[in-house]
């Protein structure tokens, strides 16, 4: 009994770090991973999903599972998924969502032919798994309204055999889906926020898209998540970093607001001159987060300003070393002194490849689409003059996600 009473404190302490961690956690989708992920750990669950609120539909945003995560080579992910359904009661996660009420099953094989609900085996059979418990959980905001749905699958007891969850999982994660909320309300508040630059940077530049920006913040990660793997960062320091490189990388070009139409819009090619003032985007982006109030604001400020630099500090690379506070807008840029190597952040170096991989595999108005392949090899090729070697040997090995991405975020035509 008492050892019973003593796991329950140590899952209360837990739960209660947890809810203190995720206040500290800005973006929405490493919030989404990250809730996901600890609700998994509460219950010492083999595998979960979560699905947000997309055009009327669910659609899944994170999926995890550590019985296949260990038939991979380490460092490599499972597949990327992305997948829609309606929100009715024909899908267990439907149902939740429809009635936002818990659900706990036992074993979703056994559903009785009553409930208006089924379990769609396929994935079952095409990943040879075998799903069983389930405990699926509404996420909804104070006044009512639907954020999305969590799913936490096959709990485990300490021998790793799949057990029913029982009535203390349904209070500790009730407690906690709860508590995620809030926190992941502001996280969306916090997307809107951005979203509404980066909506005045596309009004300014049709190229900076809201789909181009997602792209190279989600490439961004993957480079990350897989440097962080090869080079064995710690998991708290990971944490911290991806969730602010998430937003960062977003900002690579918002100072792209600062330049001239006359310049930014130009259809042909630039004069030097042009050329030199359009670097300029660089210190302007910089500048809107001088001060920097926080880590998020100095990786913005150092992506914004240094993700053209080039990894050999060659002549090409801009703006070098340069005094922020004394830029005026609409001033060319004269590179007097390079940054190379590990002088440029890693966060620049990271989006100097997420950015102009997405650039080179998608038409513009001064050059059609490069296919995937001839892109991948240009990034490749220009490892250890352009880029850092060993971010490029990071983005190599994710191209499977890279490329499922890409067809996630696919430009409307």
């Amino acid at each position: 009994m008492g050892s019973k009473i003593s796991i329950r404190e140590e899952k209360l302490q837990h739960v209660i770090e947890l809810e203190q961690r995720l206040n500290l956690i800005q973006d929405a989708d490493v919030l989404l991973e990250t809730i996901l992920s600890e609700t998994r750990k509460i219950c010492n669950a083999d595998a979960g999903s979560i699905y947000v609120i997309n055009n009327g539909n669910l659609k899944i945003k994170h999926a995890q599972n550590d019985t296949q995560l260990r038939e991979l080579p380490p460092g490599e992910k499972l597949p990327y998924l992305f997948f829609s359904f309606p929100i009715n009661e024909a899908s267990i996660a439907g149902y939740v969502a429809t009635k936002k009420e818990t659900l706990i099953i036992d074993d979703v094989y056994e559903i009785s032919e009553e409930k208006p609900y089924k379990f769609n085996k396929l994935t079952d059979m095409t990943t040879n798994y075998r799903t069983k418990s389930m405990f699926t959980i509404p996420l909804i905001m104070n006044d009512g309204q639907l954020l999305g749905v969590l799913q936490i699958i096959n709990k485990l007891n300490e021998n790793g055999d799949v057990i029913s969850f029982d009535n203390d999982d349904k209070i500790f994660i009730n407690h906690f889906a709860s508590y995620a909320v809030q926190p992941l309300q502001n996280a969306y508040r916090t997307r809107d926020t951005h979203r509404k630059m980066l909506k005045m940077s596309e009004f300014r530049d049709p190229k900076e898209t809201f789909l181009h920006v997602e792209r190279v913040s989600s490439f961004s990660l993957e480079i990350y998540d897989r440097w962080a793997f090869d080079h064995n960062i710690v998991e708290e320091e990971k944490h911290l970093y991806r969730d602010n490189l998430k937003i960062a990388a977003k900002f690579h070009d918002i100072g792209k607001v600062g330049i001239s139409d006359i310049i930014l819009k130009k259809p042909g090619k630039f004069e030097d001159a042009e050329r030199n003032i359009m670097k300029g985007h660089t210190c302007i982006g910089a500048q809107l987060f001088d001060p920097p109030l926080s880590e998020c604001d100095k990786m913005c400020m150092d992506v914004a300003l240094y993700h053209h630099e080039r990894w050999d500090g060659g002549d090409a690379g801009y703006p070098g070393y340069v005094d922020i506070k004394n830029f005026e807008i609409g001033t060319p840029v004269e590179v007097t002194s390079h940054l190379k190597g590990e002088e440029i952040p890693l966060a620049a170096r990271i989006v100097a490849v997420a950015d102009v991989f997405d650039a080179l595999s998608h038409r513009r108005c001064y050059k059609e689409a490069w296919s995937l392949d001839d892109a991948f090899r240009e990034v490749q090729e220009n490892a250890g003059t352009q880029f850092d070697p060993e971010v490029v040997l990071a983005f190599l090995r994710v191209q499977d996600r890279i490329q499922k991405i890409l067809l996630d975020y696919q430009d409307k035509d």
